[in-house]
Order: C-alpha cells, then sequence, then structure tokens
C-alpha cells in the first residue's frame, strides 16, 4: 500500500510540474502608430545577442511602405562603437493584435518561421511610456520607455504586475543610459 501511494505522489507531484505556469497574457489591444518613435531599454533579462551592449540600449519603431514595422536595435558597445540591428516586425491577427513576431535575419529568409521571433506587449501604460515585451515562454523579457530613466514608481508597479505574471524580476539587469 505504500508504494502505492508513493508512486500516486510521484505521479501528482509530476503532472503538476508538467501543467506549468499559465499562459502569458498581453495587453487588449495596440495602436500600432502610437506605439511607434523611439523606446529607451530600462531593463531586460540577460540574453546572448545582448551580450556584447554595455549601455544606450534603444529601439527606433517606424511603419515602413509595406505596412510591416521597422524597427533598429542599437547599443553601445564596451570600446564605445555603436551596434545596429535594422529588422522587421509583423502583427500576428487583427490590425490591433498586441502579439508580433520580428526578424532580424536577411529578407530572402523571410519564408523560413524559425527566423521570426515572438514579440508580445504584455503590460503599457495608457499614455504609452512605459511598456514591457516578452514572448510566451517567459525566457525574454524587456522594460522600455520613452526616456532614458522610468518614473520610480510606475516603474515599481510594472515590476509587480510582472511579478503577478509568473516572471522572476529579480531576474532583470538593469540598463545604463546615457553619462
Amino acid at each position: 500500500m505504500k508504494k502505492i501511494l508513493l508512486a500516486t505522489a510521484l505521479y501528482l507531484g509530476c503532472l503538476a510540474s508538467f501543467a506549468g505556469e499559465t499562459p502569458l497574457t498581453t495587453i487588449a489591444a495596440l495602436d500600432v502608430p502610437r506605439y511607434m518613435g523611439t523606446w529607451y531599454e530600462i531593463a531586460k533579462f540577460p540574453n546572448w545577442f545582448q551580450k556584447k551592449c554595455v549601455a544606450d540600449a534603444r529601439a527606433e519603431y517606424s511603419i515602413a511602405d509595406d505596412g510591416k514595422v521597422q524597427v533598429i536595435n542599437s547599443c553601445q558597445l564596451e570600446n564605445g562603437e555603436t551596434s545596429e540591428a535594422a529588422g522587421v516586425a509583423r502583427q500576428v491577427g487583427h490590425a490591433t493584435s498586441p502579439r508580433l513576431e520580428v526578424r532580424f535575419a536577411p529578407a530572402w529568409l523571410s519564408f523560413i518561421p524559425l527566423v521570426w521571433g515572438n514579440y508580445w506587449v504584455i503590460d503599457i501604460d495608457e499614455a504609452y511610456q512605459l511598456v514591457a515585451v516578452s514572448e510566451p515562454n517567459r525566457e525574454y523579457l524587456w522594460i522600455l520607455s520613452r526616456t532614458p530613466k522610468a518614473e520610480p514608481k510606475a516603474l515599481e508597479a510594472l515590476l509587480a504586475r510582472l511579478t503577478a505574471k509568473g516572471f522572476d524580476v529579480s531576474k532583470l539587469e538593469s540598463t545604463r543610459q546615457g553619462n
């Protein structure tokens, strides 16, 4: 009987671990034209493609002639030079969908699904001044602001909402902006 109880407990524990976190939710709707412009990186989860960036990370968004979003990410490297990556984003779904996909690979590779990464707007203030962007697995997270420094109370409130969404905000790295 003890073996059956132990096996059942182990089975239920495994099921609970596979159930995982609740699915990541996005904002209800994104006003893409309003989102365009400059966003400064306030903090991010560490990632391999930004590991050489030491300061001044930002993103410039603009609507291209084909309706897609032009993305230009830049940051300062340790040697003082600026690194820049140009990409394209497209909405997934309806015209106000907060779920986008972004590609930094050459256009001729755009038919390959693996070159597109998820870019989900999961939190944004009413004034479109502070935003959190992630993807369904919560591996990546960026906090962006229209200004190089976020308002402390607004940032604190955002971090609380991100924690409620299942993010470990202790993993966030602050991004140095300016001198």
